[in-house]
């Protein structure tokens, strides 16, 4: 059970929400605080103006509300913006849109009644996931289309997706006695005006990028081992006078990852030895490939771009991020704009520049491995059957390429394509929601470039039949894998087993770094 509202949300309590279907539960200071907020906004706005409750939106609000119409106003604005399009979000996203919107509304600057908080316990916990569409927002007013079609379910209207099905958000509550949302100030506003769409899935991002790195690290470890590379470039020596921590840790991982090989060859016995130094053609690489030793450079700004993203978006995770902001420990309404979406999308561009980069080195070191001419120590293609009849790993390198191909284009950023909107009244916008979507676009796609490699891998390893000299930690993955793929020889469609694999990688974990 985690527990929303007593402090700060960490990237493991979301995770274990999300993806380990941890339950959610309330504190009840916070509970007690929302109310507080709630009874002072009824209070302050009587005889007030106030955005959103008593005018219209957007550019709308010079235009006065009367009394009468307060509540059904809000209930116009979330259905007017369930206008989204394209793709449903899958029910990882939209159960990460829910805690996010939850988290901010319980910090109790929301003037929200506490029904809300609890209806979005109920859906949280009952895994019902609502229709919410990829395209819509544009990231500045908050994520306005997609948050509104979260709404337009807590009204009781639209479809959900329960049970694996899509169904009536109607039906749905009537099975679970779950009562629709009744609107008592400005819940429309507070549902729609934030950036919980793009935050969520921007922590579903950073934990799958997280997984993405260790994972690269492993099998970029793996690569050397098989080619039983030299142990300098991953040394600490060598790395502690480059003084950037993601190198280091990567470093540290790719030392343990590879503690009692008995293939990764030290210079010192094989190179800087007397009779060495009288042959004028050497027969081993004096030093690897860049994409083989030059690892902790690559993927140690990786590592610490991820980090960084963790902080910011964490951060935002546990901010108050709605306009108005209702303030009543200092008896006030304060307007402005922290549903602007830039902190979200700055990061989640930088996380898929960097995960594209990582799907670049999977490529090349898996290149390497297929071409014979450059490793000079395997088959064309990592082919264990025979050369000119059968094919080894020539087809799927072909995904590889084209994969990431993709994500190189994906890559440029979503932050600086502002397009105003809204009579001009949004004419600086975030595009997050975009940014955090094609991140996760960019993220899933490197998850497979990454299979190919591991299945090019684990071929390697036989056709070296070198399993009793890999190190514990690569020989345990070997193990593993080959339960799900076996070797190898004779030509065989390899789709099924590029998902299986996609999906034992982005499910289980290898050593952090």
């Amino acid at each position: 059970m985690i527990l929303i509202g007593q402090s700060k949300l960490t990237l493991k309590d979301f995770s274990d929400i999300v993806f380990r279907n941890e339950k959610v539960e309330l504190d009840a200071a916070a509970i007690k605080n929302v109310k507080d907020n709630f009874e002072f906004l009824q209070n302050f706005s009587s005889n007030k103006l106030i955005y959103g409750i008593n005018t219209g939106f957007g550019p709308m609000a010079q235009y006065k509300v009367s009394e009468e119409n307060l509540l059904q106003l809000q209930y116009n604005l979330i259905r007017s913006h369930s206008s989204g399009n394209g793709a449903l979000l899958s029910p990882t996203f939209t159960k990460a849109l829910m805690i996010a919107r939850l988290n901010s509304l319980i910090q109790g600057y929301s003037g929200v009644h506490t029904d809300i908080i609890e209806l979005l316990k109920s859906l949280i916990n009952n895994d019902i996931s609502p229709c919410v569409f990829e395209h819509g927002g544009v990231g500045a007013s908050g994520d306005l289309v997609q948050l509104a079609h979260l709404g337009l379910v807590l009204i009781g209207e639209g479809e959900v997706v329960y049970e694996g099905t899509l169904q009536a958000t109607a039906d749905v509550f009537a099975k679970l006695n779950i009562k629709p949302l009744s609107i008592k100030v400005r819940e429309g506003l507070a549902t729609i005006n934030g950036t919980s769409a793009m935050t969520g899935i921007g922590m579903v991002n950073i934990a799958q990028a997280h997984k993405l790195l260790n994972w690269s690290v492993m099998f970029s470890a793996m690569t050397n081992e098989v080619v039983k590379a030299y142990d300098d470039h991953f040394s600490h020596e060598l790395n502690i006078v480059k003084h950037h921590e993601g190198q280091n840790k990567v470093a540290a991982t790719f030392r343990n990852i590879l503690q009692g090989s008995k293939m990764i060859r030290s210079r010192t016995d094989h190179l800087y030895q007397p009779d060495k130094i009288g042959q004028e053609v050497f027969e081993d690489k004096v030093q690897e490939y860049y994409s083989l030793r030059c690892v902790t450079q690559v993927l140690g700004p990786i590592l610490d771009t991820i980090n960084n993203a963790e902080h910011v978006v964490v951060n935002e995770l546990n901010s108050v991020n709605d306009n108005p902001v209702i303030d009543h420990h200092h008896q006030n309404v304060f307007h402005g704009g922290n549903f602007h979406g830039d902190y979200v999308s700055l990061e989640m561009d930088k996380i898929k520049i960097a995960i594209a980069k990582l799907s670049m080195l999977s490529e090349r070191q898996l290149n390497y491995l297929v071409n014979d001419k450059l490793n000079q120590k395997f088959p064309p293609f990592m082919n264990l059957g025979i050369l000119g009849f059968n094919f080894g790993m020539q087809g799927v390198q072909f995904t590889a390429t084209s994969t990431v191909a993709e994500n190189q284009t994906l890559s440029f950023p979503m932050y600086v394509h502002s397009i105003p909107n809204n009579n001009d009244n949004q004419d600086i916008v975030s595009m997050g929601c975009n940014a955090a979507l094609i991140t996760a676009k960019v993220i899933d796609n490197a998850f497979a470039v990454l299979s190919i490699q591991l299945m090019t891998l684990l071929q390697a390893v036989d056709y070296l039949q070198c399993e009793a000299d890999m190190s514990p930690v690569t020989r345990q993955l070997y193990t593993d894998v080959r339960k799900i793929f076996p070797k190898f020889i004779e030509d065989t469609p390899k789709y099924r087993d590029i998902e299986r694999i996609k999906q034992y990688l982005q499910t289980n974990t290898a050593l952090t770094a």
